[in-house]
């Protein structure tokens, strides 16, 4: 037998012998338990609010014991930014398919893209929670420079859309930039009154509200092309 026939025999019998309790190889057993407090996380951090949730109270969501907490994740805050991120990364390509569907007609992909973004937030008040209040208030998540990150890479989906509908716009790289970080903050802000409002504004205000700023750059980046 070869050095690699011996190499690949050792490696079969591991991962037989892996798999040992219900067709799952340790290494997907632990998969699947990181998945299982990744939704406990967003069940509790979302309807009771970062702190007021518990390691303890994680756990009991999810049906394990605070060993394979700590097994996947070093604290709670370690937790909340991976929920946070994921929520963030489900909301923008929502945001993306929605602003994609409606294009090539600029106002419509503003309406769109926002309108989904909005009925998200709506639709999933746990979302909500967690992106647009517990995440401003999670020191780890600064620390990290997460939300720093996070609020950065919607600057640049919003100057991406920039480039695609206005090409011929007389804006430079740093001048664009500064218009997607000011008309991100904008949305933002909007977006973080209704939340803590408890939604009481009609979604169709708030959409207006936030199309606002951007059509009238769309209008009068026209007007001057």
């Amino acid at each position: 037998m070869t050095t690699q026939q011996m190499a690949t025999a050792e490696k079969n019998n591991t991962a037989i012998k892996e798999r040992q309790f219900k067709g799952l190889s340790l290494t997907e057993r632990k998969q699947a338990r990181r998945e299982k407090l990744i939704e406990a996380g967003i069940a509790t951090y979302g309807t009771q609010g970062f702190f007021s949730v518990t390691v303890k109270d994680v756990c009991n969501e999810a049906k394990l014991t605070e060993r394979y907490f700590y097994e996947s994740f070093k604290k709670s805050e370690e937790l909340f930014q991976t929920v946070f991120l994921k929520m963030i990364g489900d909301m923008q390509q929502c945001l993306a398919q929605a602003v994609l569907k409606a294009a090539p007609e600029p106002k419509n992909m503003v309406t769109a893209g926002l309108s989904a973004l909005l009925n998200t937030i709506k639709n999933d008040p746990r979302m909500a929670r967690i992106i647009y209040i517990d995440a401003m208030l999670v020191q780890d998540l600064h620390n990290q420079a997460t939300i720093q990150e996070t609020l950065a890479q919607f600057d640049r989906i919003i100057q991406g859309f920039m480039r695609l509908t206005m090409p011929n716009a007389e804006q430079g790289q740093d001048e664009a930039s500064l218009i997607a970080t000011g008309l991100n903050g904008y949305v933002t802000h909007i977006v973080i009154r209704w939340v803590t409002g408890g939604f009481k504004q009609p979604l169709e205000d708030v959409l207006a509200a936030c199309c606002a700023a951007f059509l009238a750059f769309i209008e009068s980046t026209a007007q001057k092309n």
